[in-house]
């Protein structure tokens, strides 16, 4: 897994990047952040799902970042808590679960477990088209089923809201995704049932199985790879890697953990 960021730094600011994968995936890694070719200094906050955000305070200058890591094994399982499965039934700010109850409900009702997520994952999957820039930041789950496409992240918005309207937990994951065409950070849904968290990509661009947690929480809100909280930065340009040994199957209608 790999990626490169170039920031640029007009006023001095404060960012926060997630691009470093879980803090639960087994990884030989490196992080390297530079400003004007000179080492930025940079501190880690982790967050209680393993999300690890590192915060970089610099002056104005050419900002680059470079990040590479080595998954080897798995992850253990998502855990479960009752904080969590509260948390994941709320509405949220791009996942409008209670705007869409009553398409939930009318599409979906008397499904349960893996007969629900591969109905919503199949039935999102048919309605949206997927457009790479077709959709703004602001965008929620609401306005992506009016619109009728999207990308990755409105795709996991309207799986997660629509989860959460026929009260299943539900949460956005941010991963590495070895297999995806264009590559790039990539967002799926995360759902609670069986007894377990299991993906759910309606994209169906790349195999649930060899996808990497990088972030999750409640929508694209808490999962976003960079943030700017104060000062001023713009996004240059940014390049995405991730490879496996063996790029796995995958069937909609199986339910996959993100290990």
């Amino acid at each position: 897994m790999n990626s490169h960021l170039t920031i640029d730094v007009t006023q001095s600011a404060q960012l926060a990047l997630i691009i470093a994968v879980a803090e639960e995936n087994p990884a030989t890694e490196d992080l390297q952040i530079l400003l004007d070719d000179a080492p930025a200094d940079y501190r880690e906050v982790t967050t209680d799902h393993g999300t690890r955000i590192h915060v970089v305070e610099v002056d104005p200058g050419t900002l680059s970042i470079n990040y590479s890591a080595t998954v080897t094994g798995e992850a253990p399982p998502a855990p479960v808590t009752e904080r969590d499965l509260l948390t994941y039934l709320r509405p949220s700010r791009y996942c409008e679960s209670d705007t869409l109850g009553p398409t939930a409900f009318a599409q979906f009702w008397g499904l349960t477990g893996k007969d629900l997520l591969e109905a919503v994952s199949s039935w999102v999957g048919a309605q949206l088209r997927y457009v790479p820039g077709s959709s703004l930041p602001t965008d929620g789950a609401t306005r992506t089923l009016l619109a009728r496409q999207g990308v990755c992240r409105d795709f996991a918005h309207l799986v997660v809201a629509l989860l959460r309207a026929v009260n299943v937990p539900a949460r956005l994951v941010a991963v590495y995704a070895p297999g995806l065409y264009p590559m790039d950070f990539h967002a799926v849904a995360e759902a609670y049932v069986e007894g377990a968290w299991h993906i759910v990509d309606a994209t169906t661009l790349a195999p649930r199985q060899s996808l990497v947690r990088i972030a999750t929480g409640r929508d694209a809100a808490d999962t976003a790879f960079l943030s700017v909280y104060k000062g001023r930065a713009n996004l240059v340009d940014f390049t995405v890697g991730a490879v496996v040994d063996t790029l796995p199957l995958d069937d909609v209608r199986n339910l996959v953990q993100l290990r």
